[in-house]
């Protein structure tokens, strides 16, 4: 049986003379009639490019691209894709932009025939609540929804899904996963998944395809996927072949991944100075309560409320968050969308009003923005115009007013070349990539020396496998710092890799800890170690095992928190 689809010696570059950058090099690739392919590969790997001779958006340099044996010479409605950023009709409702898929496929459709079918699909990607919105009204993630629903709608022989789910939360992107498998397995399309998710690519596919780092980018070695369908996430945990294909895939990846960077050489010494943070009033209450402070009651979080007025009323989202970090401690808190995370954090970096309750840190009542509180955010918030290094030394300036201008670049230069930026530190921002902006943000945040370190789902806007590199960054720069560390994530590897104990927390409104889990991992830690490690899968189930609980919204089985 011939496949439906091969690539035969398939290249591709841009640009000439010594402006040229070739971005795939021979690229072999067969694909059966009815089979579910994964290709992994990092940003700028070239698997947006792979992908769109494949569409016929793009022609190759050399070799040649066969569709049932016929060459590609172009776009052809055959071929479905979802793009990973969405391009819909702005002057169109999301109705209208689905409909007008259905009715392209089912001329021969009634009125309330064609209507069903795109209720259908709407109420798939769960936009019901907002099927006469446009584009303009929707969110980055709906938008891409209703991509997704557009491309399904179509009916396409091969759908093409280049990072579909990317920019969507956890719960819409596993059910979406959850849906285009269903799909697949009714009329078994032949799908070509392009993702950086190792997980979902073990959990939709027949077989994942790694794409090597370019320049000159080429394929590695086929990983079958050898799992009965339908997979469920949450048993997969305890599947022995999941663990080591995950395993596998994921050490693959790295190494390829690590042998394609450049030395960074070496970074330096830090000079011996101290930071100096704005003068903080003290409640006479507290003045008597710190006397006794330990190390142990480094930073404590009571009865935290947080209370947003509504036309229909108070509405309280945190409802008495309570915890207590010794010196030094990493948490990790977690939970799904809407249940209190990010304004947890936003208060304890002063940016948030506190309702009531409070939260003292290192014996002072947390009562505004400060230095010695640290943010990391999901975007970095850089000047764009300065360079690396001078966005780092603004705030550095500021903390070390008695340190020389040679040690305030010390520190500046050390911590830069910590994050992997040793050569790119004089680079002005607004030309690096989101990884490259994001590794700017840690080292500004270190080079404060703070107190308390909050990171807000720092890697949430990078490709999971830039993720994996800067969790090392991060792991290596805080195991010589020590500083203590609240950071917000919704992924689970990420809370057990990082932190010294899991916050979980209940949905909200009213959102409070719902449970807390020690991390009983011996630092310093890695991925792949973590990977191999016998009780790793134990916490992982634990975690996957409380937010199912409370995937469908419902208040789980106690409200009790544990302290």
């Amino acid at each position: 049986m011939s496949p439906i689809l091969e690539l035969k010696a398939v290249t591709k570059s841009y640009g000439t003379g010594a402006a040229k950058t070739e971005v795939l090099g021979g690229i072999d690739l067969a694909i059966e009639d009815g089979e579910f392919v994964a290709i992994v590969g990092f940003s700028g790997s070239g698997k947006t490019t792979l992908i769109n001779l494949i569409a016929g958006l793009d022609m190759p340099d050399n070799g040649e691209v066969l569709l049932k044996g016929k060459p590609v010479t172009g776009p052809g409605p055959e071929r479905g894709l979802v793009f990973q950023s969405y391009s819909l009709m702005p002057w169109l409702t999301v109705l209208g932009n689905i409909k007008l898929a259905v009715e392209s496929v089912h001329p021969d459709f009634s009125k309330a025939e064609c209507l069903k079918k795109t209720q259908y699909y709407i109420d798939m990607v769960g936009l019901g609540h907002a099927a006469d919105r446009h584009p303009t009204e929707l969110s980055g993630g709906m938008r891409q929804r209703v991509s997704v629903a557009r491309a399904l709608a179509m009916n396409p022989d091969i759908l093409l899904l280049d990072e579909p789910l990317s920019a969507l939360d956890a719960l819409t992107r596993a059910k979406l996963q959850d849906e285009i498998e269903h799909i697949w397995s009714q009329d078994k399309k032949t799908v070509i998944l392009i993702t950086n998710d190792v997980d979902e690519a073990i959990l939709l596919a027949d077989r994942i395809i790694p794409l090597n780092p370019g320049p000159n980018a080429t394929l590695g070695p086929d990983f079958k996927v050898d799992m009965p369908r339908p997979r469920d996430r949450t048993a997969m945990n305890a599947n022995a072949n999941f663990k080591k294909l995950r395993a596998d895939v994921t050490k693959y990846l790295m190494d390829v991944g690590k042998a394609a960077q450049p030395q960074s050489g070496a970074e330096g010494t830090l000079p011996n100075v101290t930071p100096v943070f704005p003068d903080q009033k003290t409640p006479k209450a507290l003045v008597e309560a710190s006397r006794s402070h330990t190390n142990d009651r480094y930073l404590e979080f009571f009865n935290l409320k947080k209370v947003y007025p509504t036309p229909k009323g108070p509405l309280t989202v945190v409802d008495g968050f309570e915890t207590i970090l010794k010196k030094g401690e990493f948490i990790s808190l977690i939970g799904h969308s809407g249940c209190g995370k990010s304004t947890v954090l936003s208060m304890a970096a002063g940016l948030n009003s506190i309702s009531d309750g409070g939260i003292v840190l290192d014996g002072h009542e947390v009562t505004g923005a400060n230095p010695e509180r640290a943010v990391v955010f999901q975007a970095p918030n850089l000047y764009t115009w300065l360079t690396a290094k001078e966005n780092v030394m603004l705030g550095v300036d500021r903390v070390y007013p008695h340190a020389t201008k040679a040690e305030r670049q010390d520190i500046v230069e050390y911590y830069l070349a910590r994050v992997g930026l040793r050569d790119a530190m004089n680079k002005p921002t607004i030309d690096m990539s989101n990884g490259m902006k994001q590794r700017v943000g840690i080292a500004r945040a270190f080079a404060l020396s703070p107190k308390l370190l909050l990171l807000d789902e720092p890697f949430g806007m990078l490709d999971s496998l830039t993720r994996w590199e800067l969790q090392e960054v991060l792991m290596e720069v805080w195991d010589r710092t020590q500083v203590t560390t609240v950071c917000v994530t919704h992924d689970v590897d990420e809370a057990i890799l990082l932190a010294d104990r899991v916050v979980m927390m209940t949905n909200g409104p009213h959102a409070r800890i719902g449970k807390i889990m020690d991390v009983d991992l011996p630092r310093p830690r890695s991925r792949k170690a973590l990977l191999e490690h016998p009780r790793y899968y134990e916490l992982r189930e634990q975690l996957l095992g409380f937010l199912e609980e409370y995937e469908h919204g419902h208040k789980g089985k106690s409200e009790k928190a544990v302290a």
